[in-house]
């Protein structure tokens, strides 16, 4: 196919419009109504989490401690990839107009972290006088040190679409070791920071010389645990043809599942995402296709914020209850008297055994335990014999914070109606790996039902028992005779437990019958989960 000079009739739309199709007033208005259970979050954090922290020294051995100004975050992006794959251009895209301190080249240009935010008129601010701005979420990079606020800035500029989020520009990642090493900072520690803040992370990679370098590799596996967050771009793929372009994809495929060591595919969004012409038009319509499909993920980011929110709340508070565990453990085991440092000594060469032991006596799930080797790391330097002792009430307080009163919280989120962000309906024509729609009913608000589920105490098959489900389920304040009902239709395999489709289905139903409905004699074909489909009875004849 001959290069072509005509670019595709659908762009985001530079200014005001860009605004519009990131954010609808229906999208306005449920952020607004969201606002209510930020707050909520602030007082549960001032009032539980945040004692537990400081008596433990959370913020010592993880993160330091939050202030307001996180909860009150906008709704944030972090760009990720190595040189000259588009990340600076994406952003210039995005926005429909150039910004402070941006620089753009095939060499790697963006030599530090850009905050690009909403601001009165065009400027920048260094990163050490962002850091200490308590109107900015920024204040827990300083500690990253001097080294590395040099390399930091906030860009701000007029601009519709940033009064409602936030994007992080990154220094491309290198392949050399020794350029690596010339950073002076912790690169992938600060990634994993802005990764733990961020609403959507986007991957990106260029289609014209597809690459993973070890640091790039590096970064990728610390963003684990972010899995729902990440996003792959696979930009300037205009610059190949068809044949090309579908080798690409399958090597990247190949290339993402061998790093995240994962079963599950990721969404990967095809394009060339900025201003100038197609080199090759061999797939514009697809192209089109696909950036309608990320400009609707963007466009429910601001929707989406608080559940995102109580989502990151509740890792934080699982992770502040196993420390709490680990600290109060590592207490007990120390003698009151003689042979202290022997002893800690002892501990710190047997912490895999402390880890196991902490998880059977308590019932934990392995995957709410830090990173072993980062635990004994920060352990090095303190006095096992300093440490607090266990506090049964401190845990009881997490304990009904997550059992109790994140529910309620979920149970104040507005609805929404419509389809949901991940929608691909619309690509499914064009797009030959686009993924089928499976026309769940429950599947645009699935994430919220999902961040009350991962507060629940699970077994190794990640199903909850009936006496674990049973907090959320009451808080919706339905009858005991209807919860019975309700509990019969979700349990679809009828196991005796509650896989996160199946409590998904449960927490629907309870808000169904909040409404005025009676939960029904049979379970909806719509309501079923695709997973559970052959379980749920006898195929449907056509």
């Amino acid at each position: 196919m001959a290069p072509t000079t005509q670019r595709g009739t659908f762009t985001p739309g530079p200014g005001a419009n860009g605004a519009a199709a990131i954010l609808s007033p229906d999208g306005c208005d449920i952020a607004t109504k969201s606002k209510d259970v930020i707050e909520g979050l602030k007082r549960l954090y001032t009032t539980k989490l945040k004692p537990l922290e400081k008596k433990y020294g959370f913020d010592d051995f993880h993160s330091p401690l939050l202030s307001d100004a996180d909860f009150d975050a906008k709704p944030q992006i972090l760009m990720i990839g190595q040189y000259s794959v588009g990340k600076t251009s994406f952003i210039e895209y995005l926005l429909g107009q150039s910004f402070p301190g941006q620089r753009i080249g095939p060499e790697p240009t963006t030599d530090r972290f850009i905050a690009v935010m909403h601001g009165e008129e065009a400027r920048t601010m260094p990163g050490n006088a962002v850091a200490v701005s308590p109107e900015l979420p920024y204040g827990g990079l300083s500690m990253f040190g001097t080294a590395f606020l040099n390399k930091f800035e906030a860009a701000q500029l007029p601009c519709k679409l940033l009064e409602n989020i936030t994007v992080i520009d990154t220094p491309g990642i290198l392949s050399g070791e020794k350029q690596r090493i010339s950073r002076g900072y912790d690169f992938t520690q600060v990634t994993r920071w802005f990764a733990e803040r961020s609403d959507m992370i986007l991957l990106l990679f260029d289609a014209h010389k597809l690459d993973i370098s070890d640091e790039f590799q590096r970064v990728i596996e610390v963003l684990r645990g972010h899995d729902d967050k990440i996003r792959c771009v696979l930009n300037k793929a205009d610059q190949i043809d068809r044949q090309k372009l579908m080798r690409v994809y399958g090597a990247l495929m190949w290339s993402m599942g061998k790093v995240l060591k994962t079963p599950e595919v990721m969404r990967v969004f095809i394009g060339s995402f900025w201003d100038q012409p197609y080199v090759f038009d061999d797939n514009a319509q697809l192209f089109e296709a696909e950036e309608k499909d990320l400009m609707a993920e963007l466009r429910h980011m601001p929707q989406n914020a608080a559940v995102r929110k109580i989502n990151e709340f509740v890792k934080r508070a699982r992770l502040a209850k196993v420390h709490a565990y680990l600290i109060g453990h590592l207490k007990d085991k120390m003698p009151t008297m003689m042979g202290k440092e022997k002893k800690q000594r002892e501990l710190m060469d047997n912490m895999g055994e402390v880890f196991r032991e902490v998880q059977r006596k308590h019932n934990l799930p392995p995957g709410d335990f830090p990173n072993l080797d980062e635990f004994v790391k920060k352990c090095s330097d303190r006095k096992f014999h300093k440490f607090p002792n266990h506090s049964v009430k401190a845990i009881q307080e997490i304990e009904e914070l997550l059992s109790k009163d994140i529910p309620k919280l979920m149970s104040m989120l507005p609805k929404r109606d419509g389809s949901s962000a991940n929608n691909v309906d619309a690509a499914a024509g064009y797009n030959p790996f686009a993924t089928p729609a499976t026309g769940w009913e429950l599947q645009a608000r699935k994430h919220e039902f999902d961040a009350v589920f991962k507060t629940l105490r699970v077994d190794a098959a990640g199903r909850a028992s009936g006496a674990v489900c049973m907090g959320p389920l009451q808080a919706t304040g339905c009858p005991q005779e209807t919860l019975r009902a309700i509990w019969d239709l979700a349990d679809i395999d009828k196991d005796g437990f509650l896989d996160a489709d199946e409590f998904a289905v449960a927490m629907c139903l309870c808000q169904k019958a909040k409404d005025g409905d009676e939960p029904p004699q049979e379970l909806p074909p719509s309501m079923v989960p695709p997973s559970k489909v052959k379980m749920a009875g006898p195929p449907v004849p056509v």
